[in-house]
């Protein structure tokens, strides 16, 4: 099975030159979501929370579209802009994944694109 590159319709327009998501051998690789607006109008600034629930929305939203979903995540990275969100970024967290979690790290970055304050990227199964 060759790649198979995932652009979706229905989430908010890549910020780059970069697939939303790519197939490959039974495995999506989802690119790092954020907290934008998926009509295209840009980043939903707001808490660390707010920003989470939608990127985390986002993050399933591309899932859907390439034929996958929460359940089927492995692996998740998060970015935080400030490592003093982490306990707030898990309780939302906790919303989109409330059992059989993905393995997952999670960051302090520098800087995050646009000054966003989380970006989430994950590894999923893509079922038959």
């Amino acid at each position: 099975m060759g790649k198979r590159c995932v652009f979706s319709t229905n989430g908010p327009p890549a910020a780059g030159p970069y697939s939303h998501a790519v197939a490959a051998n039974g495995f999506l690789f989802v690119s790092g979501q954020g907290p934008f607006a998926p009509d295209g109008s840009g980043v939903r600034r707001g808490t660390i929370e707010e920003e989470a629930r939608l990127t985390l929305s986002n993050l399933r939203t591309v899932l859907e579209d390439a034929g996958s979903n929460m359940e089927q995540v492995v692996k998740v990275t998060a970015f935080l802009g400030n490592m003093n969100d982490f306990k707030a970024f898990n309780e939302v967290y906790k919303e989109f994944f409330p059992t059989d979690c993905p393995a997952r790290t999670c960051f302090q970055a520098a800087g995050l694109p646009m000054g966003i304050q989380v970006e989430v990227e994950a590894v999923a199964l893509v079922p038959d």
